[in-house]
């Protein structure tokens, strides 16, 4: 992986030097350089003049220097990776080293050197930014391995499938991503991270596949059912209002016979809804007709209410009771009253008064019940003989002008006294 590096400092190329410094044509066109201390033979250019062989074989010298600079550039630039540049560079060294070409090859041999020494440099730095993207790439695919791998450990019951599916194919888009992108792994890592991630994923593709094929027997065991049960539904439509209670019994074995699929279960429903809208429809009809006929007795029973007014009035309970149950009479002749809550709320007025009227005979019958005047009386006699002897306790207890006697004896003549006064005696 290429890393930007510091700009290096600026390696100006020499300007070609001069041909009679590092060159010379022998009388017979025998070009050498000079290396070093030595000259050393780079060739022959025996049909041209002496400055025309020099000057062929520093244009070879020229086009080495050209391709030093140029490495120098793509690595003052960066962007190229440190080690292809010194696999270019050792190449470019063996074409400068002992090179058919008349310049001063020492000078480039030692730019190459330092150019050499800074992209080893480089290249370092480029390994650990390496080692260090691979170790993170090994831990983004572990997580991605990790995650697909808790998946396929869940309850297939419990998934949600949709919702899982998604993530799967968002997990492996991930992966995929990041093979094409990211840094390549050593081969025995890799291989092993992608088998763990492909049996996962196989897992849940296999646990997936079951659950809709078991989902799909469910929804046809539950789409046969509700068929059933439309067609019990739309049979009962010849019975009317009659039919509603079965229609129910249908309802609560719909309620238990499951899903079975969308689409299927709203066709089904408004099969099924329809067949019990009519049942109720005619409900509704005969409930229309019957408050239609209702409206008179209505009236009729109001009006029986006004006469029901004057039976609270009535002082005489007997009077009052023959009053009320004549109405009484009329008001069941009448019949019964559609809508209920109409009827209840005539009948709620009536019974008040009918109440009233019982709390009065409840009162008298109290009042002049024979066992309880018997059980008063007898009360009456016996607080009668209490106090005549209280009375002679007090006289008695006066005559020994024992006050405590005297004030006691007085207390429970005043009690029975009292006893007695609220009996009416």
């Amino acid at each position: 992986m290429p890393v930007k590096h510091a700009a290096a400092p600026a390696v100006v190329a020499e300007p070609l030097a001069d041909a009679g410094e590092w060159g010379r044509v022998d009388e017979d066109g025998t070009v050498s350089v000079r290396d070093g201390d030595q000259w050393r033979v780079v060739g022959q250019y025996p049909d041209g003049t002496p400055d025309e062989a020099l000057a062929y074989f520093q244009r070879k010298y020229a086009d080495l220097v050209s391709e030093v600079s140029l490495l120098e550039v793509r690595h003052r630039r960066g962007g190229a990776s440190a080690s292809d540049l010194r696999s270019t560079a050792k190449t470019v060294r063996e074409r400068v080293t002992g090179a058919m070409a008349v310049g001063d090859l020492a000078a480039l041999e030692a730019r190459l050197d330092a150019l050499e020494a800074t992209l080893s440099e480089a290249t370092a730095e480029e390994q650990q930014a390496q080692r260090a993207a691979v170790d993170a790439a090994i831990a983004e695919r572990t997580q991605l391995v990790q995650t697909i791998e808790e998946i396929a450990s869940r309850d297939p019951k419990s998934i949600q499938w949709k919702q899982v599916t998604a993530e799967v194919t968002a997990l492996f888009e991930r992966w995929q991503a990041h093979q094409a992108t990211g840094p390549r792994l050593p081969k025995s890592t890799g291989q092993q991270l992608w088998k763990r991630f492909r049996d996962a994923r196989s897992v849940v593709d296999k646990h997936r596949r079951e659950f809709y094929s078991s989902l799909d027997e469910q929804h046809k065991s539950a789409r046969d059912a509700k068929s059933r049960l439309v067609e019990k539904a739309e049979a009962l439509a010849s019975k009317g209002e009659d039919g509603i209670t079965a229609y129910r019994a249908l309802l609560d074995e719909w309620k238990n016979s499951g899903r079975a699929g969308k689409k299927a279960d709203d066709a089904l429903w408004a099969r099924f809804k329809a067949a019990g809208d009519a049942l109720y429809g005619a409900r509704a009809e005969r409930e229309q007709a019957d408050a239609e006929e209702s409206k008179e007795k209505i009236e009729a029973k109001r009006a029986l209410l006004a006469e029901a007014a004057a039976v609270p009035k009535e002082k005489d309970a007997g009077k009052a009771r023959a009053l009320l149950t004549g109405i009484q009479r009329r008001w069941d002749d009448i019949g019964r009253i559609f809508p209920r809550e109409a009827e209840r709320g005539l009948d709620d007025e009536l019974r008040k008064i009918e109440q009233g009227v019982k709390a009065r005979e409840d009162a008298e019958w109290k009042n002049n019940n024979p066992e309880t005047k018997a059980r008063q009386n007898d009360m009456t006699q016996q607080l009668r003989d209490a106090i005549a002897k209280l009375e002679a306790d007090v006289a008695a207890a006066e005559k020994t002008k024992d006050e405590r006697a005297i004030a006691a004896a007085k207390d429970a003549l005043a009690a029975r006294k009292a006893w007695l006064s609220a009996l009416g005696g």
